[in-house]
């Protein structure tokens, strides 16, 4: 099998499979790439765990406001330099952070860079009311627009960033909130016809530009009521549109308890009871000795028995 075909099957398997699809996920902030590096080497020799996510933030929105974090698809990038086998992205990429062209092109590098393993999360970005996550934007002379805007030059970035990933040919595109002129990617990337996309939240305008635009749906944890709530509107918006919902795979984060990982192992149970297949299990720093071990031997494996 070569590099491409592989490619190919890793989407099929991350789209298509009704099995559950265990991850886990590392913040970059407040630990250093040493830390995140060990437990990425480690779940990556553990068949098992299947992927790995960061998230993207620009300044802490936990634990200490200066402490250190690291810029999302930089470490992404040196992650899946340093890896061979999981699958791997963001959860998710702030659309307000990088022009979407200019993100198109990062993310086919990185999908290159890991042979064809990138699933290519993005979201609105942060809710305004989150003062944590909005002070980054202020620091960084981002601009920080409302909602609808937010929500609507979502959907122009999936547009352009699929275009620019499977056309031969420069393009441009005048649309209400994107204007480019001569856009194009060389190279494209490895994944044949583009890298399963997967779009985060559960704003009802998000959950439209999901069942336009994703491969997978991600909601990150809290409620199950509320997330098999989300689903179930998530699959009236496909319909309205005339898109098979079982065509996006249900993905959700859930945090790990080291301490009590029996409430973890319900957690799991509820979100796989709910229909949620793509089960990202969320890691809190200090990362213990052999985590990835643990996270198999007391999280999948148990759960798996159940």
């Amino acid at each position: 099998m070569n590099e491409t075909d592989m490619a190919i099957t890793n989407v099929a398997i991350s789209a298509g499979s009704t099995r559950p699809r265990f991850g886990i996920a590392t913040a970059p902030s407040q630990v250093s790439y040493r830390d995140i590096l060990r437990v990425w080497r480690e779940a990556d020799t553990i068949p098992v765990i299947e992927h790995a996510w960061l998230f993207d933030h620009l300044m802490p929105i936990f634990g200490d406001p200066n402490g250190p974090i690291f810029e999302g698809w930089t470490l992404l990038s040196a992650l899946a330099a340093q890896t061979e086998r999981l699958r791997l992205g963001l959860l998710v990429t702030s659309n307000r952070f990088r022009p979407p062209a200019m993100l198109a092109k990062i993310a086919a590098t990185v999908d290159i860079v890991s042979g064809g393993r990138l699933g290519f999360g993005i979201g609105a970005g942060s809710r305004p009311s989150y003062p944590a996550a909005r002070r980054e934007y202020e620091a960084n002379g981002l601009p920080f627009h409302d909602s609808a805007y937010a929500v609507g030059s979502l959907a122009e970035a999936c547009t352009v960033i699929r275009r620019l990933w499977t056309e031969a040919e420069p393009f441009d595109f005048d649309g209400t909130y994107l204007h480019l002129t001569g856009a194009f990617c060389n190279p494209k990337p490895v994944q044949r016809p583009y890298p399963p996309i997967l779009i985060g939240g559960r704003s009802t305008a998000t959950l439209r530009v999901v069942a336009e635009h994703a491969d997978m749906w991600n909601i990150p944890g809290g409620d199950i009521d509320d997330a098999i709530h989300r689903s179930a509107l998530l699959d009236r918006f496909c319909a309205e549109i005339g898109r098979d919902p079982a065509l996006i795979t249900r993905s959700i984060v859930l945090p790990v308890s080291y301490d009590h990982p029996g409430n973890t192992r319900d957690s799991i149970a509820e979100a796989i009871d709910a229909g949620f297949q793509h089960i990202i299990l969320s890691l809190s720093a200090p990362y213990p000795e052999n985590v990835a071990q643990w996270v198999t031997n007391e999280l999948i494996n148990k759960s798996a028995q159940v």
